[in-house]
Formats: C-alpha cells, structure tokens, sequence
C-alpha cells in the first residue's frame, strides 16, 4: 500500500485547478508572519545538492515597490504597486560558498561549482525551481501570486543588489507579486497543451 496519498480535491483546487496568474488586487494585508510560513514552505523543495542558490527580497513598503516601478514594463507597474507583497526573486552567484553548511555529508560538492558555465546553469535553474515552490506554497497558504517577466533585468540588479554589499552578488530570476487577488481583473484562462500534445510514454 502507498504511504501517501492523493491530496483532496479542495487541496488541488486551491494550489492548481483554480489557481490563476493575478493582475488586480484587494486592499486586504497579508501579514508577514503568513510570508514567513510561505518560506518555511518553498525553502523544503529540492534543489541539486541541496544548493539552495536562490534569495527572495520582499518588498513590502510602497517605497520599496516604486523603486522597482520604472524597471518594469508599463503593463506590470501599477498591479505591482498595488499588491500587497512584491518578491524579487532572485539567485546569488556565490551560492557554491555555502555548500559545506547546506551539503554537509559532501562538503567536497562545493568544488562541482567553480567552473563558472556549471555554476550559472546550476543557480539559475535550481532558483527557478524554488521559485516555483514559492508559487506553489503561497497558493497553499491562500495567497495568489502573479509571476512576471516583462522588466529590466540590469536595471533591477543595480536597483537593489550591485551596491548592498550583504547582496551584491544577487541576480534578479523573475517577479512574483503576492496578496488576494481581484477577480475582477482576471482574464479568461489560456489554453494548456493535453497529456499527448505536451510528452509521450517510451
């Protein structure tokens, strides 16, 4: 017999079926210690090695948000001022610094990463993965979220990482803002590719 089992259909509901990339807001707070339990979420997902390269600045004050308005396409900037949460979700170069402490029984693992093409595709594809355990969890939380591109990626690093020095070696992945979403802001869902179009069984 299986361990585990089937989520219920609320669970599925609420995390994918229902779930939808937000444009529009209510004026409702998410309070920080709702974020805090996201991260205690998204920060269990797999990565390779356990390298854990990404980082997540949450912008939370209007201020910090306008900071980030001109770097964005015009079609991202209000709904990003507006939400309640914006994350910046983002990948440290040096992030093979820290395999000692997060790979302990492989210390050694660190050196996998000095070559710097595998150290890139590492960061940049294991950040985009917690990323998306960031969605995943939110929406578990009862938050929506509204990933985005659409923004000046040069513009944003020096916005915020090139002169802190805690985060000068940060690279911006995407955007993702997070709150209770307006209904009435959404659009119509997208069409998604069935089982056959998308894989194949061998």
């Amino acid at each position: 017999m299986p361990v585990n089992k089937p989520l219920s259909d609320s669970c599925l509901n609420q995390t994918f079926r229902d779930a939808r990339t937000r444009n529009g807001w209510l004026d409702e707070d998410v309070p920080e210690t709702l974020i805090r339990a996201t991260y205690d979420l998204l920060k269990l997902g797999p990565t390779s090695a356990n390298q854990c390269p990404a980082r997540f600045l949450w912008l939370r004050s209007k201020e910090a948000k306008e900071r980030l308005k001109p770097h964005l396409i015009e079609p991202n900037q209000d709904k990003t001022v507006d939400a309640p949460w914006t994350v910046i979700v983002a990948w440290d170069w040096n992030f093979h610094e820290k395999i000692p402490q997060l790979f302990p029984h492989n210390p050694e693992a660190k050196e996998w990463f000095e070559d710097e093409d595998a150290r890139f595709d590492n960061g940049f594809r294991n950040s985009s993965l917690q990323g998306a355990y960031l969605i995943i969890a939110a929406r578990m939380m009862g938050l929506d979220c509204g990933p985005m591109s659409g923004f000046d990626k040069d513009a944003v690093n020096k916005e915020f990482f090139a002169d802190d020095p805690e985060m000068k070696d940060w690279r911006v992945n995407f955007i993702c803002n997070l709150g209770y979403g307006d209904d009435t802001k959404l659009f119509e869902r997208s069409p998604r590719f069935s089982f056959e179009e998308a894989g194949k069984i061998l």
